[in-house]
């Protein structure tokens, strides 16, 4: 194991393993069993393999303790972002200021995790994919491949909106598959899936499925007209 570059005030527990040419910053806390690949930057006030902590009332299953945080080789993580357990971002993944990746999520190569961005628990984001700043991904989402999600969208998983014990076993993420595009302030009610290349305009409320390569658009969102051929994922 590497000794990694340290700044002021740095908590490191137990079996914390590092790869070569790693910078951690001041103030970070880095939990046991972590382990941190090559060439990875760390920032201001990071915490990273944190275990969360289960409200009373949580519908969230009591889990003791998960296992640790995998960071691959070239990562960033941004000051005062926060990295749960169990969560496992692949190489290249560049995460700004502010962001929390919450527990037993992956994270695809060479993403982008803006600002502020809120990815919860159980997601699978693909390669390539940008999450602008302050987006939401709720948990038990899946993100495909190249896909953009653009500031201040909001993802859904719960039809019920916290009322009802009939909901406990009905919550579901969004899909978005590869190419999916969705523009700023937009909302995706639960379960939905936007297709290959399925695009969703600014401020748009998506309530039923976007199909592959259509460009939708309204509240309710409803197909416009198909992507231009220039702007499918094929083509760049």
């Amino acid at each position: 194991m590497s000794t990694p570059t340290l700044g002021e005030n740095v908590v490191i527990k137990e079996d914390v393993s590092f790869g070569e040419n790693v910078t951690v910053g001041n103030n970070v806390i880095i939990y046991e069993g972590s382990e941190i690949g090559d060439n990875v930057l760390i920032q201001d006030n990071v915490v990273i393999g944190k275990q969360p902590t289960r409200a009373k009332n949580s519908i969230l299953p009591d889990v003791k303790k998960l296992p640790a945080v995998k960071i691959g080789a070239g990562c960033t993580i941004g000051t005062s972002s926060i990295i749960y357990a169990n969560a496992e971002l692949a190489d290249d993944v560049f995460v700004a200021d502010l962001a929390t990746i919450r527990e037993r999520v992956r994270i695809g190569a060479k993403t982008i995790v803006g600002r502020g961005v809120a990815v919860e628990n159980d997601c699978a984001i693909g390669t390539k994919c940008k999450l602008e700043t302050n987006s939401y991904i709720t948990a038990y989402s899946e993100l495909g491949d190249y896909v953009f999600i653009a500031p201040y969208v909001v993802t859904t998983n719960d039809n019920y909106m916290a009322r009802s014990k009939e909901r406990y076993d009905k919550f579901k993420g969004v899909t978005i598959k590869d190419g999916g595009r969705v523009g700023a302030n937009s909302t995706i009610l639960p379960g939905k899936t936007i297709h290959e290349d399925g695009t969703v305009a600014a401020a748009s409320v998506v309530t039923k499925d976007v199909g592959k390569e259509e460009l939708v658009v309204g509240s309710p969102a409803k197909k416009l007209r198909d992507v231009p051929e220039n702007q499918l994922l094929r083509n760049q």
